[in-house]
C-alpha cells in the first residue's frame, strides 16, 4: 500500500496538507496546503517531502510573507497595489528576476522571437543559458499545473526566443562615451558580476571584471557540462555584456581585497561557492593512493577546460544534487561503463531537479537511495578498488524525520569516486581586519535588501552571498546590487529602491471582444525533442536537448493561460445577475455575505484552500453581498467579462516590470 501521508486529491490533482501546531493556529489556521501539480500518485510522492519541508518552514512566527486568515471582516481588495496582480501572475512572481513570462510566450506564439528575447534579456540577462539550465522556479508555480495538467514549458520556450532570434546588437542600450568618473571592481566573472556590469555600464560606470580562470562565466562554464549548455551559447551571452564596455581581466586571482577597495569606488564580490565538500570517512586521508577520489566540481572544471578526458570503467558518484547528476552523466561520456549514484536520503528527498533526475535515469544510471558511504577500499597495491556503504532508513521521532543505519552493509567495486556532496564558500583573500564581518559558517554578513556587507564599499551577490543557489538567483542579486552601488556612488540612501513599472490596460475591443486569444488549449505538455542517446553518450559536446522547433513552440505557447490578463470588477456596474457565476468553468466566482477570511474561504462554492493566493473581494454591493473570487483557481479565460451584460467585468492586461538601474534610467532601443 502506498504511503499517502500528507496527500489528498482535489480536481484530480494531488495536494499536500500539513497540520499547523496548536500554538500557531490563530495565525496560520488549522493546516497549510499546496498543490504538487501532479495527477499521478507516483509523481506526487517524488516531490511530497520537499513540499512538506517548505510548508513546515512557514511555522516560523517571524515569516511575514504568508497570507494569514484575518479575524476581521474582509475589506475591498486594493488592486492599485502593484504587488497584488503581480502575485496573481504566479510564474512571474516566482521568478527571482520577475521576467514577464506570459508576454514573452505570446510574442513567441506570434513568431516575434527577437522581441521575446529582448524582453527576457532586460530582466534575466541570459535567455539562451537559462532557457537550457535554469532551475525553473516559475514552472512549479504555473497556474496550469493546479487547474489542468502539467505546467507550461516556460523555460524551454525561453530557449525558443534565443534559438530563433535575429541579430540583437542594434537593440542594446547605448553606452556613454563620457564616463561618470566612478570605477567598479567586480570579483568573479559569473552571472551575478556580469549582471551588475550590464546594469551599470549604460549609466557611465567603468566596470572591471577580475576572473581567476582563462575564460569568464564562473560556475556556468566550469560546472555545467557542454551537453547541457553549449560553449557557443555561453560565450555569446557573456561576451554580449562584456563587449558593452566592461574591462575583463582573465587569469586574475585576487589575493587581497583591500587594494581594490582603495582603488575603486565600490567592489562587488560574485565569486560563487567554489569549494567542493570532501568526505571524511575511513580510508579517505591515508597513505593509500587516493588520486582516483575526486571532488565533483573540481573534476567538472577539469573537463570544461579539457584537462581531463577519461575516467575508469566503474564509477561511483556520491550525492543527490544537480552536480551529482552532471558528474555521472559526464562520466558516461568519458567512457565509464558502470556508473551508479548513491544518496544517503530517500529518493523523494533528492535535491536535484526532477528533470535532471529523469534524464540521468533515462541514460541508464541507477540511483541507490538510503545508502550512506562508510569506507574507501583499496587493493593490495594501495589502489582504490571499491567502497563500503551502510543502508539507512528514515524514522520519525517527535514529528521529525531522521535517518538511521539499518545494520546492513554493502560493497560496490569502483575505479573512481566522484564526491558531489555540496559546495561552500571560501574567502581566504578577504583580510579579517578591514571591516567585512563574517557570521555563521564563515559567511559574510550581507544585507538581504541592499546586498551591502558591513564594509560600505563592498557588496556581495550570487552564491558568494548566502551559499549555493542557482543562476537566476545570481541575476536577481546582481540587479539589486547594481541599484545599491548606483545609490552609494550617488550619495543616495541604499534603502531608496525604485518602484516597479506597472499598469493595467483594458483589452476591450468591443462590447464583448478582447484583444487576446482566451481559448484555453486542452493539449498536454509537449515533450522536448532529444538527440539520439547512442550519439549523445559518445560526445561530451553533443547537446542532449534539441529544443522546440517553431511548430512545437507554437503548440506549447498556446497552453499558457495568460495570467497577466486580469479580470477586473467594477462594483457600481454589477446588477448581481449571477451570469458570471454560471459561466465560470472553475466555480471561482462567488456572491456571498461578508465574513472573516477563514469562514469565507470555507463557504465558497469551491473552498479556497491555498492561503498563498489572495481572495479578490469587491466593495459592498446593492444587496449587501460581496463578490469574492478565488485567485488561486481563476484561469483568466475572460468568460465572466464576455457574459456580463453591464460591463462590470473587464479584462485588463497587467504589465509589471521590476525596476533596476538599466530599466529605470536607460531605456533600450525599441524593437522594430
Amino acid at each position: 500500500m502506498e504511503d499517502k501521508k500528507y496527500l489528498f486529491k482535489r480536481n484530480n490533482i494531488w495536494w499536500v496538507k500539513v497540520a499547523v501546531p496548536k500554538s500557531l493556529k490563530d495565525e496560520l489556521g488549522f493546516d497549510l496546503r499546496q498543490t504538487t501539480g501532479e495527477s499521478d500518485l507516483q509523481e506526487a510522492l517524488k516531490i511530497r517531502d520537499k513540499i512538506v519541508e517548505a510548508l513546515k518552514s512557514k511555522f516560523d512566527k517571524n515569516n511575514n510573507e504568508i497570507s494569514l486568515p484575518s479575524s476581521k471582516l474582509l475589506e475591498k481588495t486594493d488592486i492599485s497595489n502593484p504587488q497584488y496582480f503581480h502575485k496573481v501572475v504566479d510564474c512571474q512572481y516566482a521568478c527571482p528576476a520577475h521576467t514577464n513570462v506570459p508576454e514573452y510566450i505570446r510574442l513567441i506564439a506570434q513568431k516575434k522571437y527577437t522581441d521575446a528575447y529582448m524582453l527576457n534579456w532586460e530582466s534575466n540577462v541570459f535567455p539562451g543559458i537559462l532557457g537550457r539550465v535554469c532551475d525553473r522556479p516559475c514552472e512549479p508555480a504555473c497556474r496550469r499545473g493546479r487547474t489542468h495538467d502539467k505546467a507550461v514549458a516556460i523555460c524551454r520556450l525561453k530557449r525558443v526566443a534565443y534559438d530563433y532570434k535575429d541579430d540583437v546588437e542594434k537593440y542594446l542600450p547605448e553606452i556613454p562615451i563620457v564616463k561618470n568618473g566612478k570605477k567598479i571592481a567586480l570579483i568573479g566573472g559569473g552571472p551575478a558580476s556580469i549582471t551588475v556590469a550590464r546594469d551599470l555600464l549604460p549609466l557611465g560606470y567603468e566596470c572591471t571584471i577580475f576572473e581567476k580562470d582563462h575564460k569568464p562565466g564562473g560556475l556556468m562554464r566550469t560546472n555545467i557540462p557542454s551537453f547541457r549548455l553549449p560553449e557557443e551559447v555561453l560565450d555569446e551571452e557573456i561576451y554580449r555584456v562584456i563587449e558593452m564596455g566592461a574591462s575583463l581581466k582573465l587569469n586574475s586571482y585576487i589575493e587581497k581585497i583591500e587594494p581594490l577597495i582603495n582603488d575603486f569606488d565600490a567592489v562587488f564580490v560574485g565569486t560563487g561557492a567554489p569549494k567542493g565538500k570532501d568526505l571524511n570517512i575511513e580510508g579517505r586521508h591515508t597513505d593509500k593512493d587516493s588520486k582516483n577520489i575526486h571532488i565533483g566540481i573540481d573534476w567538472l572544471t577539469s573537463i570544461a577546460f579539457e584537462h581531463t578526458k577519461k575516467i575508469g570503467k566503474k564509477v561511483i558518484v556520491i550525492g543527490g544534487g544537480n552536480t551529482a547528476m552532471d558528474c555521472c552523466r559526464s562520466a558516461l561520456r568519458l567512457g565509464a561503463k558502470d556508473v551508479k549514484v548513491t544518496v544517503r536520503s530517500p529518493y523523494s528527498q533528492m535535491k536535484a531537479s526532477d528533470w535532471e533526475i529523469e534524464e540521468t535515469v533515462e541514460e541508464g544510471v541507477p540511483i541507490l537511495d538510503n545508502t550512506s558511504p562508510k569506507e574507501f577500499l583499496y587493493d593490495d597495491k594501495g589502489k582504490l578498488c571499491g567502497m563500503k556503504f551502510e543502508k539507512m532508513e528514515q524514522i520519525e521521532i517527535d514529528g521529525r524525520k531522521k535517518m538511521q543505519p539499518t545494520g546492513e552493509e554493502v560493497i560496490y567495486e569502483c575505479d573512481d569516486v566522484l564526491l558531489a556532496i555540496g559546495q561552500e564558500n571560501a574567502f581566504p583573500w578577504i583580510e579579517k581586519d578591514i571591516g567585512i564581518e563574517f557570521g555563521e559558517w564563515e559567511m559574510p554578513v550581507v544585507d538581504k535588501l541592499t546586498m551591502q556587507s558591513t564594509h560600505e564599499k563592498v557588496f556581495f551577490g550570487g552564491d558568494a552571498a548566502w551559499g549555493p543557489e542557482n543562476i537566476i538567483w545570481a541575476v536577481a542579486h546582481g540587479h539589486q546590487a547594481a541599484i545599491s552601488i548606483d545609490n552609494f556612488c550617488s550619495d543616495v540612501s541604499l534603502k531608496d529602491r525604485p518602484d516597479p513599472i506597472t499598469n493595467l490596460v483594458s483589452q476591450k475591443m468591443g462590447i464583448h471582444e478582447w484583444s487576446y486569444d482566451n481559448d484555453i488549449s486542452q493539449a498536454q505538455r509537449y515533450a522536448v525533442p532529444h538527440a539520439e542517446m547512442s550519439k549523445s553518450l559518445k560526445n561530451l559536446k553533443t547537446e542532449v536537448e534539441l529544443g522546440f522547433d517553431e511548430e512545437l513552440a507554437l503548440e506549447e505557447a498556446q497552453r499558457c493561460l495568460n495570467c497577466d490578463m486580469q479580470t477586473v470588477f467594477e462594483d457600481d456596474l454589477c446588477i448581481e445577475c449571477d451570469a458570471c457565476v454560471d459561466i465560470c468553468p472553475t466555480d471561482c466566482i462567488n456572491f456571498i455575505d461578508n465574513d472573516t477570511e477563514e469562514k469565507i474561504r470555507d463557504k465558497l462554492r469551491v473552498p479556497a484552500i491555498n492561503l498563498d493566493q489572495s481572495l479578490y473581494v469587491s466593495g459592498k454591493l446593492k444587496t449587501g453581498r460581496r463578490m469574492v473570487k478565488d485567485e488561486d483557481m481563476c484561469v483568466h479565460c475572460g468568460l465572466c467579462a464576455e457574459r456580463c451584460p453591464t460591463g462590470a467585468w473587464d479584462i485588463k492586461k497587467n504589465a509589471y516590470k521590476e525596476s533596476h538601474t538599466l530599466s529605470n534610467k536607460i531605456k533600450a532601443k525599441e524593437v522594430a
